[in-house]
């Protein structure tokens, strides 16, 4: 019975602090590729994609040595085509109302 009472009384675990840590950075990242131009934007999208292509394949092939990289990889994909998104749709003309 006492094993019980000491298995309620856990603390929480440190994921739950990484994960706060973790979405910090994120944003900081975020900002990052706000300040960037379109162009410079592109030709880091462009990188990100070959380095992920090269990973892929090596995964494929089970020579992948760092298998948490694809997972970063993939999400700086998707936070830069979110910023060229936010840049479009703030430089587009905005419609007229009739």
């Amino acid at each position: 019975m006492a094993k019980k009472a000491a298995a309620k009384t856990r603390k929480p675990s440190k994921s739950s602090k990484e994960k706060k840590v973790s979405s910090a950075r994120t944003s900081s990242q975020a900002d990052d590729f706000r300040a960037k131009s379109a162009d410079e934007l592109g030709a880091e999208l462009t990188g990100l994609k070959k380095e992920q292509f090269n990973l892929r394949f090596q995964r494929a092939n089970g020579q992948a040595e760092n298998t948490g990289r694809i997972r970063v990889i993939r999400r700086n994909i998707a936070r830069i085509e979110t910023v060229i998104g936010e840049q479009r749709r703030a430089s587009a003309p905005k419609p007229m109302k009739a």
